[in-house]
């Protein structure tokens, strides 16, 4: 634990891990945003102030008041994010799981779009120095490279992040500077006169709202990765980002200033961010932007990793494999994921083909998902005893910001925004299904008095007329309480084939709200032949049933508590040890029910989406060549009344 408690503490090396692995959406975004707001208007005095004056107070209120110094308060043992916040909440009400749902495929389809629009944006540099190149292969290859290496693990580039990053906001915020030393009037945008003059006088508002919206897009990074860095170090390292982003930001407001009356040059992607380089630096420049793209791209990849991970943990998701390819914590790897993002980002650069057209899709799923999150931030501030008419304001003022940026983001929706909105729903629609198909499954399992069979699998057990189907004999079972059971599990060991066994093992696994519990506990329900074991498993742990199992039996074994040896005389007085075997129950839909027909639906789309999925044997990484699968009907509803006549 003092670990833990080192990696969160504030320190100088905090502060750099900080700086590389959650600015990078957020930090990136100076390359696309006041190119978006300009877009074809003609550049003006209104138009630069006025934009301007829209992300200084965006980056205020929407990130630094809601999320560094509001949201990293709701952290889950020092965890963040959408999935860690709905575990904190999740018991005040069952219909906060829509919220979350939301908010989490809202992330995930942001993270399809973050890596091509700002790897695009940076290698479009390249078009001032030279004009007609084709971006769209380079910015293809650069991602599919950071794809591909996302097996083997990112903790050896991962430690050149922080240095990197210093080095991009340390560019933009000198950059910036050195531009604003030229013309310090243009400070007098911070004022948010002029942002309210501009959004009340401009025709394109809404517009010129979904553009400005982009500069804070990467605010929930910031809360997601809280579990990376901890809490003091975010909001110091923060203080130093926002200052270089809004010098950067009025840099390009001096180098505009200079420019009224013209438009940006579309045909050679003219862009604020480069045209305030001097022309010796832009290669080099161009070389960093890149760079920082890579690694904005690295964390929402690894961001979406653990969101979906979190999510097979709280059953909204159907198992995928996991791989662990390093040993630092926080590391993994969905090879499923993955691929479906690579193939997400390749398909958007194919339709897009610039940033000036992604710039149209992003952000508006983004602004959904911070809306879940206001939802949920305002649930947890009542939790924690705030008065009602603090979370009032919170909920209201929140409320308001951010459904006008979602109806600013919504006059994209024809431009390309369709294309983030059917990402977010079909992901959706795949948690909705899934939980719900839990749901109904759950709602007839049909579970039984474990005490009334006491008596008949002691017998069963020393009954030598039985085969013996193996020593050691472990059912999953879903009971919550050490008293009861599944009826199916019963009729497996009595009547589906009688399975004698020297010792019977229960093993339930409860996910707890907590990231990271490891915790179990063991019922003797009838000693020396049945043993019920509860784990009490984090939702950020990895269920290896297979291996915790053995720890556990290892433990018992050590102890006295229990006798794992095999009971043939032969291989008894050698004390070997018995086998052990598995039985998975798998549930099938049986013909015979009565499911409404969205209900139906339902189970059709989860056993399609469970046949694409890992098998339970597998997602609970049991040892497969111990385990054997039973699949047994799930009776949706008894059979009708049917009368029957005999007739001689």
């Amino acid at each position: 634990m003092a670990n833990h408690k080192d990696i969160h503490r504030l320190s100088g090396a905090g502060l750099l891990i900080s700086l590389g692995i959650i600015y990078g959406d957020i930090g990136t975004s100076p390359l696309y945003v006041f190119k978006a707001i300009i877009g074809e208007r003609i550049i003006t005095t209104d138009l630069i102030l006025g934009g301007l004056s829209c992300i200084f107070w965006t980056l205020t209120l929407q990130t630094t008041i809601k999320y560094v110094i509001i949201t990293l308060r709701a952290d889950n043992r020092g965890e963040g994010g959408i999935f860690s916040l709905f575990s904190l909440v999740r018991r005040k009400a069952r219909w906060l799981v829509i919220p979350a749902m939301i908010g989490g495929c809202a992330l995930l389809a942001d993270g399809i779009i973050t890596p091509p629009i700002t790897v695009s944006s940076a290698i479009e540099g390249l078009e001032l120095k030279y004009p007609g190149l084709p971006t769209v292969p380079i910015v293809i290859i650069i991602i599919t490279a950071l794809f591909v290496i996302q097996q083997f693990g990112t903790s050896l580039v991962g430690k050149a992040f922080g240095p990197i990053m210093f080095i991009w906001f340390t560019m933009m915020g000198v950059l910036g500077f050195s531009y604003v030393l030229k013309y310090p009037e243009i400070l007098k945008a911070l004022n948010p006169y002029y942002a309210w003059h501009l959004l009340s006088t401009s025709r394109d508002a809404f517009m010129i709202l979904g553009a400005v919206f982009l500069c804070t897009t990467g605010a929930e990074a910031l809360y997601s990765d809280l579990g990376h860095c901890g809490r003091n170090n975010i909001r110091i390292s923060w203080i130093y980002v926002k200052t270089c982003l809004i010098l950067n930001y009025l840099g390009q407001g001096v180098w505009l200033w200079q420019h009224q009356g013209a438009g940006l040059n579309a045909e050679i992607n003219e862009n604020p961010f480069y045209l305030i380089m001097p022309g010796w630096f832009l290669i080099f420049g161009i070389a960093i932007a890149t760079c920082a793209a890579v690694i904005a791209s690295q964390a929402l990849i690894s961001g979406s990793f653990t969101l979906i991970s979190e999510a097979v943990r709280l059953n909204l998701w159907p198992k995928v494999k996991i791989n662990y390819p390093t040993i630092q914590k926080g590391q993994l790897y969905v090879p499923s994921m993955n691929w479906l993002l690579l193939g997400g980002c390749i398909l958007v650069m194919l339709i897009f083909r610039e940033s000036a057209r992604m710039e149209a899709a992003y952000g508006l799923s983004i602004t959904v998902a911070m809306l879940m999150t206001t939802i949920l931030v305002s649930v947890y501030l009542k939790r924690r005893k705030i008065p009602n008419y603090v979370i009032g304001i919170f909920l209201v003022v929140y409320c308001v910001i951010e459904l006008t940026f979602l109806t600013g983001n919504m006059a994209k929706f024809t431009h390309g925004g369709w294309f983030s909105l059917m990402l977010g729903a079909i992901l959706f629609s795949v948690m909705w299904a899934w939980s719900n198909a839990r749901r109904i499954k759950n709602r007839y399992v049909k579970f039984v008095e474990i005490e009334d069979y006491y008596d008949i699998i002691s017998e069963l057990s020393d009954d030598e007329s039985v085969p013996k189907y193996s020593s050691q004999l472990v059912y999953l079972t879903s009971a919550n309480f050490k008293s009861e059971i599944e009826s199916k599990i019963m009729y497996s060991i009595l009547q589906k084939q009688p399975k004698r066994a020297d010792l019977y093992w229960l093993v339930h696994v409860d996910v707890t709200d907590e990231p990271y519990t490891h915790e179990y506990k063991v019922d003797f329900l009838i000693p020396g032949k049945l043993i019920r074991i509860d784990f009490r498993l984090g939702f950020r742990v990895e269920q290896r049933i297979n291996i915790l199992f053995r720890m556990v039996v290892e433990e018992l074994v050590r102890k006295g508590e229990v006798d794992i040896t095999s009971k043939y005389p032969s291989l008894n007085k050698h004390r070997i040890v018995g086998d052990f075997k598995f039985v998975v129950l798998e549930k099938v839909l049986s013909n015979s029910n009565k499911l409404r027909l969205i209900e139906r639906f339902i189970m059709a789309y989860y056993f399609v989406l469970k046949h694409f999925g890992l098998s339970e044997e597998r997602g609970f990484g049991l040892d497969l060549s111990f385990v054997t699968v039973e699949k047994v009907p799930l009776i949706i509803s008894p059979v009708e009344d049917i009368s029957l006549r005999r007739i001689v």
